[in-house]
């Protein structure tokens, strides 16, 4: 089991997480969510994380070899204003971000091009969860912006 602080453990406990979803965490830093949210996913799920931050990404691939090398996690460097899906990926079910100032509102100038790229990376029905503070809520993303599918 994963361990987690008390503020991650109650994020990811807050997220409704299926063993098939496929997961989005925007911003994970050095991946204890994503390990958390990977243990959950058991039935063919699979979650991506990213993270502007090389660094980030290079501790989470550290502590994070084992669900790498079973396909269950994946780890990209890039900013959520600058994510754009590749050819073979699939939309997300679900997409949380914790501590992000392009989706918490410390940066609203990126806000809107993140909620673009977010719009286009989730399923029609998928659903963006942002940390704000002590809870994580649902933000709706715009249906204008949505993908079809």
């Amino acid at each position: 089991m994963t361990e987690l602080s008390p503020r991650l453990r109650r994020v990811v406990d807050a997220l409704p997480l299926t063993p098939t979803m496929r997961v989005l965490e925007i911003g994970g830093g050095p991946g204890a969510a994503a390990r958390a949210v990977a243990e959950r996913l058991s039935e063919g799920g699979s979650i991506l994380m990213i993270d502007r931050s090389a660094k980030a990404i290079a501790q989470a691939r550290r502590s994070s070899e084992s669900w790498i090398q079973r396909g269950v996690l994946e780890l990209r460097q890039v900013a959520v204003e600058d994510f754009v899906l590749l050819d073979d990926d699939e939309p997300f079910d679900l997409a949380f971000a914790v501590r992000v100032g392009a989706l918490d509102g410390r940066h609203p100038r990126t806000e809107a091009a993140a909620m673009e790229r977010l719009a286009l990376a989730l399923r029609p029905e998928g659903r963006l969860y942002v940390d704000a503070g002590d809870v994580v809520e649902e933000v709706a993303v715009p249906r204008q912006l949505r993908r079809r599918i």
